[in-house]
């Protein structure tokens, strides 16, 4: 495994449906490859903590329960992807998620002279998600996280990230993962599908 921490750059998305981890391997394979894990949450909250231009327009919808427009979270992402901690590489998550943001960020890169090394799917068998997530939810208090509800947000996802990976693996980008297992294992999966895409 010595090798992918030595990468020269590691610019990748990581994506996932709900409950396979994509947040934990993100953060795992950010400090491994000494670059940022970066979350469009984490971005928004910062933008909104700072009482950026950006962060106020993004309250301006989140406060009346609309939608944040693609044209604040693309400003936003690219204002981040232009900061200096990026220059080695970074590990986007939540971003893009249409075919519109897939566009936006080849724009940004490109005006950044750089391009995506992979884009990592961490997959997972759909009755194994649900059983994970209704366990979550039990162990949380999440009583808003109903079998129908988190079904629906895995079509939601299915639905849009479709389209995203097929696009991605045209390309040649698509590394695939299997979520499922062992924190230490699934991220050993991944460093092992990831390393040709990094050296």
């Amino acid at each position: 495994m010595s090798s992918i921490s030595d990468a020269v750059t590691a610019r990748l998305v990581i994506m996932g449906p709900q409950g396979a981890g994509k947040g934990t391997q993100a953060a795992l394979l950010a400090e491994r490859l000494d670059v940022p894990a970066i979350s469009t949450g984490d971005i928004f909250r910062a933008n909104i903590k700072g009482g950026t231009e950006l962060g106020r327009t993004a309250q301006s919808f989140t406060a009346k329960g609309e939608l944040v427009p693609d044209s604040v979270t693309n400003a936003m992402v690219r204002d981040r992807l232009g900061a200096d901690d990026v220059s080695r590489g970074f590990i986007l998550d939540g971003y893009p998620r249409n075919a519109a943001q897939v566009t936006e960020l080849d724009a940004i890169l490109g005006d950044l002279g750089v391009s995506l090394d992979a884009v990592i799917e961490l997959t997972a068998d759909r009755d194994e998600l649900l059983a994970r997530l209704a366990r979550r939810a039990e162990l949380e208090g999440r009583e808003d996280d109903t079998e129908e509800t988190i079904a629906r947000r895995l079509d939601i996802y299915a639905e849009q990230t479709a389209p995203l990976t097929s696009a991605y693996a045209s390309r040649d980008l698509l590394v695939q993962v299997d979520g499922i297992g062992a924190i230490d294992e699934v991220a050993s999966r991944l460093g092992a599908a990831l390393e040709p895409h990094l050296s």
